[in-house]
């Protein structure tokens, strides 16, 4: 209690002898810290979800759309080696050596935003993007990295890793890895090919511009361009890389898998939006119907 007092007693006559400048100044710095601390929402994203059905191994049955008409799955825990590979070459090569912003990107897009005048690259690295803001006025960019740097003090990088692939736009009413996967490739997004996982890494870069029915030559030039990046940093060796540079992109989405409608239906009025594991056995379903 006594050292308790003793300490109180400091901090007042510490107050005491500033001046009336340094005490705004240290009530500003602490107002400051305060409102860094808190600056960033408990829950990062507020979205309705798809609901998920899936076999006893994993395997999809069916999923429901989400409310908002998005195909939105439920968020991952983790993300598929290839992927990582691919997003980390292609948006964010120093992922893992910044704190959220990342200085040479910023002024390597000043440096071409000037001279181009006009907006032509953004600088956001993979932590900025988890939290992008609609708006890309200057004011919005600077809260964006706010809440970036923020946002690594919270989490490590393979959950903001994992945050990005759950809710980056992938064209149309396509949201997430998952649904990507399911709706362009007809599988799940560990079964990805390398072509397919560079096709996705570079989607949501421009979603609106670059998908399968305008702008496939674009796609097409823009994942091969990401190919030959793994190829000479050794990630991919050549024969991966021929292999991977001569698959074709997919002509159209496809449709999701339809197994036991009538327990994908079930499970969507008692657990919607969430994932649902059953004791169905994918195999044993299709063999019967």
């Amino acid at each position: 209690m006594e050292q308790t007092r003793f300490m109180g007693n400091k901090i007042l006559n510490f107050f005491k002898h500033l001046s009336v400048i340094k005490r705004v100044l240290l009530g500003i710095i602490t107002l400051l810290v305060i409102g860094y601390i808190f600056c960033l929402p408990r829950q990062l994203f507020h979205v309705p979800y798809s609901t998920v059905v899936t076999d006893r191994n994993g395997e999809l049955l069916g999923a429901r759309i989400a409310s908002d008409g998005q195909w939105r799955f439920p968020p991952r825990k983790t993300t598929p080696e290839k992927i990582r590979q691919c997003l980390i070459t292609f948006e964010d090569k120093n992922f893992y050596y910044h704190w959220g912003v990342d200085p040479l990107s910023i002024g390597r897009a000043t440096y071409q935003n000037l001279k181009n005048k006009r907006i032509v690259s953004g600088g956001s690295t993979l932590t900025m993007q988890t939290i992008r803001h609609e708006s890309r006025t200057f004011g919005e960019k600077v809260i964006e990295m706010i809440l970036a740097t923020r946002l690594e003090f919270r989490a490590s990088k393979e959950e903001i890793l994992s945050m990005y692939v759950s809710h980056a736009p992938f064209g149309g009413n396509v949201v997430g890895l998952d649904a990507a996967s399911w709706r362009y490739f007809g599988h799940s997004t560990e079964d990805l090919s390398w072509a397919e996982s560079a096709m996705l890494a570079v989607l949501p870069n421009a979603p609106a511009i670059i998908h399968l029915s305008k702008g496939r030559k674009t796609l097409l030039a823009k994942r091969n361009r990401l190919l030959k990046q793994l190829l000479d940093k050794e990630i991919i060796d050549s024969s991966t890389y021929e292999l991977a540079v001569s698959e074709p992109l997919p002509d159209e989405p496809h449709p999701l898998p339809q197994i036991a409608p009538h327990l994908v239906s079930r499970f969507y009025q008692e657990r919607n939006g969430r994932y649902s594991r059953t004791t169905i056995d994918k195999g044993m379903q299709t063999h019967k119907e």
